[in-house]
């Protein structure tokens, strides 16, 4: 991903329009790709069928992105995304489009509670 010409992909792990509680538990992801805090195209969606931080990982190195947001996640998978050049942003609650739409202009930060988001 050419984060120097302002390309960036974001996948954010989803669970009823908001962002996931657990990156261990989830089965559905949205990847997007967004040049200067614009988006480019249609998001792609991602149906996980054995939910597992392991096959999120895969996905996430497979699809190239460049940032995760997600809830919590444990710390060996962070430090293997990070060690990996992902950007993990965590312990985000939320609606997932405002999460995207805030990393990709580079204001999203960990442990952030966004407007909209339900208890």
């Amino acid at each position: 991903m050419d984060e120097s010409a302002g390309m960036m992909k974001i996948l954010v792990t989803v669970e009823n329009e908001a962002v996931a509680g657990r990156f261990d538990m989830v089965s559905e992801t949205v990847v997007a790709l967004y040049s200067r805090g614009e988006l480019q195209g249609k998001p792609k969606i991602f149906l996980v069928s054995q939910p597992s931080a392991e096959e999120l990982c895969r996905l996430i190195m497979k699809e190239e992105v460049g940032v995760l947001i997600c809830g919590g996640i444990e710390e060996r998978h962070q430090k293997f995304l990070t060690w990996k050049g992902v950007q993990v942003l965590d312990a985000v609650i939320g609606p997932y489009v405002l999460a995207m739409e805030l990393a990709a202009k580079g204001e999203l930060e960990p442990g952030v509670i966004l407007p909209g988001s339900v208890a």
